[in-house]
């Protein structure tokens, strides 16, 4: 009687984890954020009460499906000239931004005219088709552009290549933290985790409530934001998938449950926050030059932040006897548990290191994109999914792999395809290899099947 009381228990605790975890979620992001759908235009953008906006004009005729683009405080956005050459770009706030005109969808031969700009728009050194503009006293800025002849300036497809190369390393090495964390929760329990992505975004949401809601120091809402994804993973773990487990639901099952619960928590986040863009403090700043290479000083601290956290985790995989368990666990479970090795337990602490890795990514993937975004993690599910994959299932060294080809090919890509497509390639690749080599890269064939 006593064995079977400890068994009832011990489900009801993680209904009370989960509980736990929620209720913290409301008292952290507080009350409703009202609207939860914003008004957008035809083209994608949020419809707010600051915009710039003019006429784009050659030889006083108006030119259609000229390429804007605005960036500024960590906010980016982009339209397109309609057929009387006329555009808007929103902004969420009255702040100095970056106009920039895509020069390939000009006519050939022409450039913006600087020396015809308005008051409070100055060109960017350096650039032929960049400009800086701030508001004056109203929430509008009017900025009339016209075309005339000139050289564009252009700048070298190497000088280009490096600098995608250096971006893409970048970005994949903050992919690489939440596909190593993924890979492991697949690797020990064979499970998809599609609320990964939401793991991700919990991370930066927590983040920006610290530090812009509470005004806490950006070292304490970095510290908060970590430990928030450890007991996030804990959470899920003791609440839904042990509980589950133990139910022998199949592998399939657990991956419906994980959609499920990836849609009830984004939308919980929406609800909460919004389906705006909020920025952590410092995002986008000044750029400091290389060479040809531009890099700005989060960039920098990201991808050291990144690299140390890797080699964390691989000694702690290769070093400690947590780790060596959870490889083999990975490698054959039935296996470990005849050999003493206590599975739920190892399990609980991939789950809490999962969410750790999450948390630690949403952070960095909140400067990178830049911005904080209900759904921001579903845009990295993908590709982690791509990475973990190409590098072999289940293996957190070969999703690291897996995930520094996908960020560089990615950023790469942009070079020859349009940036809307620059994910697509990473799925390019992921075919291409699998189809010379079906296990992944690290991966092995007894896996499969």
């Amino acid at each position: 009687m006593g064995l079977r009381t400890v068994a009832l228990q011990r489900p009801r605790n993680g209904v009370l984890a989960l509980l736990a975890t929620l209720l913290a979620a409301f008292l952290v992001f507080g009350s409703p954020a009202g609207a939860a759908h914003a008004e957008t235009t035809p083209d994608g953008q949020e419809v707010t009460d600051f915009y710039f906006a003019g006429n784009i004009t050659y030889d006083d005729e108006p030119i259609e499906g000229v390429g804007l683009s605005v960036k500024g405080g960590g906010f980016e956005g982009k339209t397109k000239t309609d057929a009387e050459g006329k555009w808007r770009l929103y902004v969420p706030e009255k702040d100095k931004y970056t106009i920039a005109v895509d020069e390939d969808t000009l006519p050939e031969g022409v450039i913006v005219d600087a020396e015809n700009l308005p008051d409070g728009v100055e060109p960017v050194a350096g650039t032929s088709g960049e400009f800086e503009a701030e508001f004056g006293l109203t929430g509008t800025k009017i900025v009339n552009l016209f075309l005339g002849e000139g050289e564009r300036i252009t700048i070298s497809l190497l000088d280009q290549l490096l600098s995608r190369l250096v971006g893409g390393l970048n970005f994949g090495l903050l992919l690489a933290l939440a596909s190593m964390g993924a890979a492991l929760i697949y690797g020990t329990t064979r499970l998809s985790n599609f609320a990964h992505a939401e793991m991700v975004t919990w991370g930066g949401l927590v983040a920006l409530v610290t530090t812009t809601v509470w005004q806490l120091p950006f070292w304490v809402g970095i510290i908060a934001a970590v430990i928030a994804g450890g007991l996030l993973g804990w959470g899920m773990d003791a609440a839904l998938w042990r509980p589950l487990r133990r139910r022998g639901l199949g592998v399939v099952q657990l991956m419906i449950v994980s959609i499920g619960l990836s849609l009830a928590l984004r939308y919980l986040f929406q609800y909460f926050i919004g389906g705006g863009t909020r920025q952590l403090p410092g995002a986008s700043p000044a750029p400091i030059q290389f060479g040809p290479i531009s890099l700005s000083y989060i960039d920098i601290i990201a991808m050291s932040v990144s690299i140390v956290v890797i080699l964390a985790v691989a000694w702690f995989l290769t070093r400690t006897r947590i780790g060596k368990a959870t490889r083999a666990i990975s490698d054959n479970p039935q296996l470990a548990a005849a050999s003493g090795i206590d599975v739920d337990r190892v399990i609980r602490y991939v789950w809490i290191l999962s969410g750790l890795l999450a948390a630690i990514s949403g952070i960095l993937w909140a400067y990178f994109r830049p911005g904080v975004k209900w759904d921001m993690g579903m845009q990295m599910l993908l590709l982690i999914f791509a990475a973990i994959t190409l590098g072999g299932l289940g293996t957190a060294f070969g999703a690291l792999v897996g995930s520094l080809i996908v960020g560089i090919a990615v950023e790469v890509s942009t070079l020859w395809i349009p940036s809307d497509l620059k994910y697509a390639s990473a799925l390019v690749v992921l075919i291409v290899i699998l189809l010379v080599r079906p296990q992944g890269l690290l991966g092995r064939k007894e896996r499969l099947g």
